[in-house]
């Protein structure tokens, strides 16, 4: 299996042979994190940078009424907060949906590879701009994507970044979220979530199986999303090689 930090940042810069070695010491001491615990709660002092090696993590919180609002997923390849040293204290929580393995690092260690490494800082940097670029994506969906755009747009989505480090096919992947998680992200009641779900399989665009979804028409869900993915940054860049050759400011500087 390949890895999937290295996979992903393979798309934020040209990596060198010593820097994917450094990418696999750095994740060799992995921990388990069984489903539904906290990797950091709201109010805790973040010391350590989490990453997500397997398993499906999110960020959430929880309102005074007890509702759950889920502002993000981590899949494996993605870093909870490249920044979190700089946090006097956590201001929401970070937890599994599924066993995760967990890698943790330590500020020291990260600022020293972003101020001695120029294309893995270029590339940690650039996997923090997805990170906006994910979210506003979903401020859009929320804010104005009907409810069967929302779901859709989502689905897409996932796809892609599953696709990006190793863990989806060409129109399917392992999704073992809930409907009441889906809820609980896309600003929708289960009932609403369920409602939508079966409308898709009825017009034959998805199928679920064995917590594997499989769009069954990819253009056409990407059609009803109005889904565009330049939001996730895959694409080519001209004259990346003399790009990447400039000193970038560390993003946990």
């Amino acid at each position: 299996m390949p890895n999937p930090l290295i996979a992903k940042l393979e798309h934020g810069a040209r990596l060198t042979d010593e820097d994917r070695q450094l990418l696999k010491k750095l994740t060799a001491r992995r921990r388990h994190v069984g489903p539904y615990q906290d990797i950091i709660r709201e109010g805790d002092m973040p010391e350590d940078v989490r990453l997500i090696m397997d398993g499906f993590a999110c960020r959430y919180q929880i309102l005074p009424d007890g509702k759950r609002h889920i502002m993000a997923y981590l899949v494996p390849g993605d870093i909870c907060d490249f920044h979190v040293a700089i946090l006097g204290e956590m201001d929401h929580n970070i937890g599994t949906l599924t066993s995760c393995s967990v890698v943790e690092i330590s500020h020291e260690t990260i600022h020293d590879i972003t101020t001695k490494h120029r294309n893995l800082n270029r590339a940690f940097w650039w996997g923090t701009l997805v990170d906006e670029g994910i979210l506003r994506e979903w401020l859009v969906s929320l804010g104005r994507r009907s409810a069967a755009q929302r779901v859709a747009h989502l689905f897409c989505e996932l796809l892609i970044r599953l696709q990006t480090v190793g863990l989806a096919d060409q129109n399917s992947f392992d999704m073992p979220l809930t409907q009441e998680e889906l809820a609980d992200t896309l600003g929708l009641s289960t009932l609403h979530v369920n409602r939508m779900m079966q409308e898709l399989r009825e017009k034959g665009l998805i199928t679920t199986a064995s917590k594997r979804l499989t769009i069954n028409d990819v253009e056409r869900l990407q059609d009803i999303a109005q889904f565009n993915p330049n939001f996730l940054h895959l694409g080519p860049r001209e004259n990346k090689a003399n790009e990447d050759s400039r000193d970038v400011q560390p993003p946990a500087a």
